[in-house]
């Protein structure tokens, strides 16, 4: 269905894309994934010819959309795009939000484009806000209704360059339930995202963006799972768990509390299971540096999605003591808050490291 040859793209001296080759075949949920900068929103515009590519060919149904004899206003209508910001218009409702393109391009009846309107807002669980203004809605429901908007051209091709990167998190699983949605029914679709659990769940393949090219590609259980290359192994560990290294007691707490803050936001974390893991995070250290252990200590979070299973491994160097082993009044109250978050722990020491591995209770 999309078929993309030798596609560069420069701004100026700046080389952001480099020489990517892919095909698309109809039907498939392809993620973007990969580090800022790496081209992935570049590549979407090059593809809707937002930004027109500096070299390469890209074929759409077998035509080519840089021949300059190509009607690409008509290949737009079959390949539509959701932006991070909703870009509706704020002084129409939101079904006239939906029917301003289908009257104005496809030439439907005002009727059939409000039945039609009206259908979609169902879909997507906003059919009593038809008459609502953007400006009333949350950002999880204006995301909805552009996706809807998108929706109502009967496209063939969705682009979603990073549809839930302007929204709180607590919004971010309503659009990700319409996405899901749409996978099912067999739309094509092209999706940047940094959400790597949704990722994983709807792609049919993953591409990896680095260095300004498709630096690797697969099925999700894959990219995911069993990366080939270095880069990919990196970014997706980075991706899956949170890893600080603390240089001595003197640490910053603050930057680390804002580190747990942004990977939990990142993964959907409940809000009660945030806060019960500073204060773990917290308590636990104040008892490293009341132990006088050694440092560095690493610290590393792991989260599951499927389970809501919050693990924090503290390592410490060889010979460090157990800190939750404390004997004394100072620590009991510490202790106390620390027994009452877990669910289980493990205490292990080798040669190399000591291990502490904590398991927080599911909320």
């Amino acid at each position: 269905m999309i078929r993309i040859e030798h596609l560069s793209k420069n701004f100026g001296n700046l080389s952001v894309l480099r020489d990517i080759s892919a095909e698309i075949e109809k039907g498939e949920v392809i993620s973007i994934i990969g580090p800022s900068g790496s081209g992935k929103s570049t590549f979407l515009r090059c593809v809707n010819l937002l930004d027109r590519p500096t070299s390469g060919k890209i074929s759409i149904n077998g035509v080519n959309i840089l021949d300059r004899h190509t009607d690409v206003a008509r290949v737009r209508q079959k390949m539509n795009m959701v932006f991070q910001a909703f870009n509706l218009f704020t002084h129409l409702t939101v079904l006239e939000n939906l029917t301003l393109a289908p009257v104005k391009l496809l030439g439907r009846s005002r009727q059939e484009a409000e039945r039609k309107g009206h259908d979609l807002l169902r879909l997507i669980g906003l059919g009593e806000k038809s008459m609502s203004y953007p400006d009333e809605l949350s950002g999880g429901q204006k995301q909805r209704v552009a996706i809807a908007r998108c929706l109502a051209m009967e496209p063939e091709i969705i682009l979603f360059d990073e549809p839930t990167s302007a929204l709180d998190p607590t919004m971010v699983s309503e659009v990700l339930s319409v996405i899901r949605r749409l996978a099912k029914e067999g739309l094509t679709m092209l999706i940047v995202t940094h959400e790597m659990d949704f990722a994983r769940d709807v792609s049919t393949r993953v591409f990896y963006l680095d260095e300004g090219t498709i630096y690797e590609q697969g099925t999700p259980g894959e990219i995911f799972d069993n990366p080939c290359k270095e880069k990919t192994k990196a970014f997706i560990r980075r991706q899956q768990s949170l890893y600080q290294r603390l240089f001595s007691a003197d640490f910053d707490l603050y930057s680390l509390n804002a580190e747990v803050e942004s990977f939990c936001s990142r993964h959907l974390v409940p809000l009660k299971s945030r806060h019960d893991l500073t204060l773990l995070i917290e308590e636990v250290l104040q008892l490293y540096c009341a132990s006088s252990s050694s440092f560095p200590i690493d610290i590393t979070v792991n989260y599951s999605e499927k389970t809501g299973q919050l693990e924090l491994l503290l390592e410490s160097p060889p010979g460090s003591a157990n800190p939750l082993e404390l004997q004394g009044e100072d620590y009991a109250l510490g202790l106390s808050i620390i027994g009452n978050l877990l669910q289980d722990r493990k205490f292990t020491h080798s040669e190399n490291r000591n291990i502490l591995k904590l398991y927080l209770k599911n909320p």
